[in-house]
């Protein structure tokens, strides 16, 4: 079964994002003093005395604007709805009922679901009786709440608690789930590569560069398969989004890559693999994902392909493929998800001991290590510790002997034997006299 979904809904710059964090105890939702900051539906998973759900943040509702980013806001916004079990809608305590909040509440007078009101800013106890103003929406006793001060919080929680469906326990069969991150430079067609994945909009697409500006999780089955699916804004240097929200969507953007199985690293086949993809890429590898390059809207130039494998290859030591793509078309997409996670399947596997020993001598056989001060490294026993990434110790005569280009080489060759193209590798080199313990000197491809 799955979780419960709670759709938060509201006026710009009611504190929807801050209230979401302060129920679900995270900081996973971008705050900003700058209203209309929330663009895309987030899911945050919350817990309230044994009952899970699901919040879903949504963009500010401001049905007056004609704009046409607002006007995907508030289809985002009314999918988040139609998809929802319980409505909270966020008003501010402080400003008293608006016209924008009479006409929201009017739409959800009509849902078929249990809506809740919490009258957010109420950061005092003398100003509770503030909230009872709001009982002219026609929506129930409203709930004073304080997002910043924590103020009423628990008896919000209760109340959504009491409305949800089922027994909110949900579906605890998600060990196989893969994550996937979609990662890349602004306006390269993440968001319009995510919509692909999932056969909706799910995420806005504009030709306005940095719409998405937080990491957008959703869930989706591929071929019996749980995909967790993580749309991020655009990375661009730190430096030049200090002091900006798009600052804290960076953030973001790099935590959604540290805790995916897989990052599909996005760019713009009009002009090829770029220097920043490269960085991005070196990103991921740093967080520790296994990684693959997209080169997207293949269907309206024709790059050099082999020049950006070239590349690749040369700059990134993971030794990504690169594969093409056309978010617009469809072409490649399917081919896509499923090597990325043919790829994260590969760094969760386990090599046997026997198989990796007999990689062993085969690499002594095709190449000697080095001589270092008139002695030769011998590598005597090989073994994998851990998985996601793959964690390797090899035994060795004296680790002091071993040859830096010598590591590369060993390591290349693994990922040549077992397709680990991609994939970040560490393998930790110990003395003989030291055991089996992983530790010592590493070569660490990330």
């Amino acid at each position: 079964m799955a979780l419960p979904r709670v759709a938060v809904v509201g006026y710009p710059n009611v504190g929807k994002s801050t209230l979401v964090n302060r129920l679900s105890g995270t900081r996973e939702t971008v705050v900003h003093a700058q209203p209309g900051v929330t663009r895309d539906r987030k899911e945050v998973e919350a817990d309230w005395n044994g009952r899970r759900f699901l919040l879903v943040d949504t963009g500010g509702v401001d049905l007056a604007d004609r704009d046409d980013l607002a006007r995907a806001v508030q289809r985002q916004a009314r999918a988040g709805l139609r998809e929802a079990d319980v409505v909270v809608l966020v008003v501010d305590s402080r400003t008293g009922v608006r016209p924008g909040d009479e006409e929201l509440a009017a739409e959800l007078r009509r849902a078929p679901v249990p809506v809740i009101v919490a009258a957010n800013k109420v950061d005092t106890a003398d100003a509770i009786p503030a909230a009872a103003e709001f009982h002219r929406l026609g929506l129930g006793e409203p709930v004073p709440v304080s997002a910043t001060q924590g103020l009423g919080s628990g008896d919000l929680l209760d109340r959504i608690a009491t409305e949800l469906p089922g027994d909110g326990t949900g579906d605890e069969g998600e060990l196989g789930e893969v994550r996937l991150a979609v990662i890349g430079r602004p306006n390269v067609g993440k968001s319009s590569l995510v919509n692909v994945f999932l056969g909706q909009e799910r995420v806005i697409v504009s030709e306005r560069a940095g719409t998405t500006r937080d990491a957008i999780d959703t869930r989706l089955e591929v071929d019996g398969r749980d995909v967790l699916l993580v749309d991020t804004a655009g990375l661009r240097r730190r430096t030049k989004v200090a002091g900006t929200v798009d600052y804290y969507a960076q953030l973001r953007s790099e935590r959604a890559a540290e805790r995916a199985d897989v990052a599909i690293v996005l760019g713009d086949a009009s002009e090829g693999l770029t220097s920043e993809d490269l960085r991005v890429a070196e990103l991921a590898m740093v967080k520790g994902c296994a990684t693959v390059v997209a080169l997207n809207k293949w269907d309206i130039t024709r790059t050099d392909l082999e020049d950006a494998r070239d590349r690749a290859l040369a700059r990134l030591r993971l030794r990504p493929e690169v594969l093409t793509v056309s978010a617009k078309t469809g072409r490649g997409v399917r081919r896509l998800l499923a090597r990325s996670i043919d790829l994260a399947d590969r760094a969760a596997g386990r090599l046997s001991t026997a198989e990796l020993n007999r990689f062993l001598s085969e690499i002594q056989s095709e190449r000697q290590p080095p001589s270092v001060r008139g002695r030769r490294l011998k590598l005597l026993y090989m073994t994998q510790y851990a998985t996601s990434p793959p964690r390797f110790s090899i035994q060795v005569s004296d680790r002091g002997r071993l040859a830096r280009d010598f590591g590369f080489f060993l390591e290349n060759r693994l990922r040549e034997r077992y397709g680990l193209q991609g994939v970040p590798l560490v393998i930790d080199y110990h003395d003989r006299k030291e055991g089996r313990r992983p530790s010592g000197r590493r070569s660490r491809s990330r």
